[in-house]
């Protein structure tokens, strides 16, 4: 508690720096001082054009702009307007017709969803389960309420999903937890790339499936690139297989808008429940609604108009579906060179599919990191690797990164 002045620790660990923007800081440093195109930034988690400018779909720009101040000044109710919620369960499963009873909440992002499943469907001093290869800031959504993060290995030795670690895991939970909390981001999974198959989910629900029945299992699908991975109905053919549980699981999505409508900046999302009962699914509102009230209160209301007017205007909907294939097109060909140059170089990746970012695999990633800044390329060090953010570096640079880390290894 030495370092601590005034605030309480908490259990916490908080460092003076978060990795990701540290590193991102230098990058625009050394921007200022060398010019844009001679550095390459590979830390930035959102989409850009080939000369580093924020890529914003011009139909969701147009509906932003046309708003009227009630649709963005006034207060918007806590779960979201009725008109979002709907539209946002279209945006999250599109074609797909679920059998249970569909509930939506807003939140601020995915990480708003994240945190209204972390409150309501495990308890203080659970451990949350994830994959090893994970967005860091679960472990912080979950200590800021007196949870923790726990993981099972993501992939085996082929480089397949790991069930019997994921069993291993969830069975070492069911031993010593009432409650399980399970997230699994895919597709396009945040820092790999990885998507899990249909056939990676049956496992998954068998595994989960097996526990006893005297446990409750929330099940959430951190969805946050969804739209990102390839085609978009193919990417939730995996629905069907979420929703085929026993009673004792309750199916989540967590869904941002924040890629798919490319408005980062809104904070705009939901938490989506799939429940068996009507009981269910008004008890998921209402405790939803509640963590939302002590948390953040209500979110902004221009994202829920925005989508309104999407979803109310089927011209407008086909005009932002087709813009969005088009920036979709465009990462997944960065996507397919970097995987080319890195085979041609024979530097390994982690299994990839597609979505905003790849992970070259490494010794001392932090060392190799600050190497690679000496050549102008700034990348994330991420557990045993860095992450390369595929969204933020045009074609030819994607090329480039490759040759530069193998340089760098030696």
């Amino acid at each position: 508690m030495a370092e601590y002045i005034m605030a309480q620790q908490n259990g916490r660990t908080i460092p003076e720096e978060d990795t990701i923007f540290g590193v991102s800081t230098r990058a625009n440093k050394r921007i200022a001082e060398v010019g844009k195109e001679n550095v390459i930034n590979g830390t930035i988690g959102a989409l850009l054009d080939d000369d580093g400018n924020l890529m914003v779909l011009s139909s969701v720009d147009e509906t932003f702009k046309s708003l009227t101040p009630v649709e963005y000044a006034q207060y918007a109710p806590i779960g979201g307007t009725p008109g979002f919620r709907k539209a946002v369960v279209k945006a999250a499963l599109k074609e797909y017709k679920p059998k249970s009873q569909v509930c939506a909440v807003a939140s601020p992002g995915g990480t708003g969803a994240l945190r209204l499943a972390f409150s309501n469907y495990s308890q203080i001093g659970d451990q949350i389960l994830t994959s090893d290869w994970h967005w860091g800031p679960y472990g912080k959504v979950a200590g800021e309420i007196g949870r923790s993060v726990t993981s099972f290995k993501l992939f085996d030795k082929d480089g397949h999903f790991n069930a019997a670690d994921f069993q291993a895991e969830v069975n070492a939970l069911a031993a010593k937890q009432e409650t399980i909390l399970i997230v699994l981001n895919t597709p396009a999974q945040n820092p790999t790339g990885y998507s899990m198959t249909d056939d990676d989910w049956r496992k998954a629900i068998e595994i989960i499936s097996a526990v006893p029945k005297d446990k409750k299992i929330g099940l959430v699908a951190d969805t946050a690139y969804i739209d990102f991975a390839g085609d978009e109905d193919e990417a939730r053919s995996f629905l069907p297989i979420l929703e085929d549980v026993p009673e004792n699981v309750m199916p989540m999505l967590a869904f941002s808008l924040s890629k798919t409508f490319t408005l980062y900046g809104l904070r705009c999302g939901a938490l989506i429940g799939f429940a068996r009962t009507e009981e269910i699914a008004e008890e998921f509102v209402r405790v939803c609604e509640y963590s939302a009230r002590a948390s953040w209160s209500n979110c902004p209301k221009a994202g829920h108009s925005i989508m309104e007017r999407i979803f109310n205007d089927p011209d407008l909907l086909a005009r932002v579906t087709a813009e969005r294939k088009e920036i979709r097109d465009m990462l997944l060909e960065r996507g397919r060179a970097f995987e080319e140059a890195a085979a041609k170089e024979g530097v390994p990746m982690m299994p990839f599919s597609g979505g905003f970012f790849a992970v070259i695999p490494c010794d001392n990633p932090t060392e190799l990191g600050l190497k690679l800044e000496e050549e102008n390329i700034f990348l994330i060090p991420f557990g045993e690797g860095l992450r390369v953010s595929l969204a933020a570096i045009p074609i030819d640079k994607c090329r480039v990164v490759p040759a530069a880390v193998k340089k760098a290894l030696g």
